[in-house]
C-alpha cells in the first residue's frame, strides 16, 4: 500500500510539471512576437491610379426595319457581323414583293382616276353647250313674248292678257334655267374635283410606295463595324432576363422598327473604367494615361483623360459599399486592331508630389470606418487615425502624421491574438494612447 501511494505520488508530480511546461510555452508565443515596422517618410513622387477597363465606340448607329405598316418584313440580304462596311452602303434588304404589288395597285388607280377626269371634263363641256343652247331659246322666247306684249294696245283684251301671261311664264323658264346652269356648273366641277382628289391620293400612294421600296435597300449611315443583334421578333416579343437570343439572319421575319444591327465607328474609340473615391481625389481632365489592351499583348497606347464622373455609379440595390466614379479616357490614334470591348489596364499619371508624407499602403488600415495606422509607442502601438490623400505604386500618401513616425506594417491587435469585430473594427486595447 505504502509503494501505490508513493507512484501515485510521482505520477501527480509529473503531471503537474507537464502542465506547467505547456503554460510557459504559450506566454513565450503570446508574447515574444516581433511586429514588422515602417517609417513614416517624406517622398518626391509622381502619383499614378491604376485601374481596369474596356474599350468603347464614341459613336454607333443602329440599323432597323423601315417603319412600313402592313405585317412583317423579311430579310432577303444582310452584311456579316463584324464586317467593315461604308456609310452609304447596303448593309440590309427586305423583301419589296408586297411593296412592289401595292405600287401596281396604285398606278392601277392613278390611271382610272385619269380617265374619270377625261370624262368628267368631257361631261363637264357638252352640259355647259346644252345649257347654252338652252339659254339662247329661253332668251330668245322672252324677247318674242315681248314684242308680243308691245302689241296689247291694238289687240283685245283676252289676247292681250294672254301675251302678259305668255312673257311672264318665258321669264320664270328663263329664270329657272338660268338656275340650273349654275347647279349643273357647280355638280361638273364637284364630279371633277373628286377625280382629281382620286389622282392626288394615287399619286401619293405610288410615292409611299416607291419610298418604301426604296427603304427595303438599307444603308449604313456611317463607316464603322458591322455587329448584328439578337432577333427579339423570333421569340413572339416574350424573352426575360439573361434569355440569349439568336441572331438575325438571311430569311429571318423582322417587324417593322426592330433594331437589325448596330454600326460601331472603331475609328474614334475610347476607354471606360471607374476608380475609388480616393483616387477620384487625384484624377483631372486632361492627365496623360497608358493603355494596355490585352487583346494586343506588348504594346501601349497613349490616350488623356476625358471625363471623370463627379457622381458615384453606386446603385442603391447594389450590395457592394465601395463606391466607384465613371472616367473615360480618348485614345489620341486608332489602331485596327481594336475593337470595342476589349479589356485594357490603365495606368493614369496624375501630379507629381514634393515631399510627400508617405508610407507603404499595407500600414494602412481601417478601423470604425476610418483609416488609421498603428505608430509604435515605446513597447506598445497607439491607434492613430490618418487621411488618405492618395494611393500610388504601393505607397499611401497621408496627412495627420509627422515623418519619421515608426508605424506597424501588420494589425497588432491580430498579431497578438486580438481579434476584429464583424465590421472590420478592432478592440484598441494597445497601450494608454489607443483611441
Amino acid at each position: 500500500m505504502k509503494l501505490f501511494f508513493q507512484n501515485a505520488a510521482l505520477l501527480l508530480l509529473l503531471a503537474a510539471a507537464g502542465i506547467a511546461a505547456g503554460c510557459h510555452q504559450a506566454t513565450v508565443m503570446a508574447t515574444d512576437l516581433e511586429i514588422p515596422t515602417a517609417t513614416v517618410k517624406e517622398v518626391n513622387l509622381q502619383l499614378k491610379v491604376f485601374t481596369t477597363g474596356a474599350l468603347r465606340s464614341v459613336q454607333s448607329r443602329v440599323i432597323t426595319a423601315p417603319p412600313i405598316a402592313g405585317g412583317t418584313l423579311q430579310i432577303i440580304t444582310l452584311a456579316r457581323s463584324g464586317s467593315r462596311v461604308q456609310a452609304g452602303e447596303v448593309v440590309v434588304e427586305f423583301d419589296p414583293s408586297q411593296q412592289e404589288y401595292t405600287l401596281g395597285q396604285n398606278r392601277s388607280d392613278l390611271a382610272q382616276a385619269e380617265q374619270e377626269i377625261v370624262k368628267a371634263k368631257a361631261d363637264a363641256e357638252v352640259q355647259a353647250a346644252q345649257d347654252q343652247t338652252a339659254l339662247l331659246k329661253a332668251k330668245y322666247a322672252v324677247r318674242r313674248a315681248e314684242l308680243e306684249v308691245s302689241k296689247n294696245e291694238i289687240i283685245s283684251t283676252i289676247d292681250a292678257q294672254k301675251n302678259l301671261l305668255a312673257l311672264d311664264e318665258a321669264k320664270r323658264a328663263l329664270a329657272q334655267l338660268q338656275q340650273d346652269v349654275q347647279s349643273h356648273s357647280a355638280s361638273n366641277q364637284a364630279a371633277l374635283a373628286i377625280s382629281m382628289e382620286k389622282r392626288h391620293k394615287a399619286q401619293l400612294a405610288m410615292g409611299q410606295a416607291q419610298l418604301n421600296i426604296k427603304n427595303m435597300h438599307v444603308t449604313s449611315p456611317i463607316e464603322g463595324l458591322m455587329v448584328i443583334r439578337g432577333n427579339a421578333d423570333s421569340t413572339g416579343g416574350n424573352f426575360w432576363d439573361g434569355m440569349v437570343l439568336p441572331d438575325y439572319h438571311v430569311g429571318d421575319q423582322a417587324n417593322p422598327g426592330s433594331t437589325i444591327a448596330e454600326v460601331v465607328d472603331i475609328a474614334r474609340l475610347e476607354v471606360s473604367a471607374q476608380v475609388s473615391e480616393t483616387d477620384r481625389t487625384n484624377l483631372k481632365v486632361g492627365q496623360t494615361a497608358e493603355v494596355s489592351v490585352e487583346a494586343v499583348p506588348g504594346e501601349k497606347f497613349l490616350g488623356k483623360v476625358q471625363t471623370v464622373g463627379g457622381a458615384t455609379s453606386h446603385e442603391f440595390w447594389d450590395d457592394n459599399t465601395s463606391r466607384k466614379f465613371d472616367v473615360g479616357i480618348q485614345l489620341d490614334r486608332s489602331d485596327a486592331r481594336l475593337r470595342p470591348g476589349f479589356a485594357v489596364r490603365i495606368s493614369i499619371l496624375g501630379d507629381n508630389l514634393s515631399k510627400a508624407v508617405s508610407i507603404p499602403d499595407e500600414a494602412v488600415f481601417e478601423h470604425a470606418g476610418k483609416k488609421v495606422v498603428y505608430r509604435q509607442s515605446g513597447h506598445s502601438f497607439e491607434m492613430q487615425e490618418v487621411k488618405v490623400r492618395a494611393l500610388s505604386e504601393g505607397r499611401a500618401v497621408l496627412e495627420g502624421i509627422s515623418p519619421g513616425t515608426v508605424v506597424a506594417l501588420v494589425n497588432p491587435e491580430k498579431r497578438r491574438g486580438g481579434k476584429e469585430k464583424p465590421n472590420g473594427s478592432a478592440s484598441p486595447s494597445l497601450g494608454p494612447g489607443s483611441i
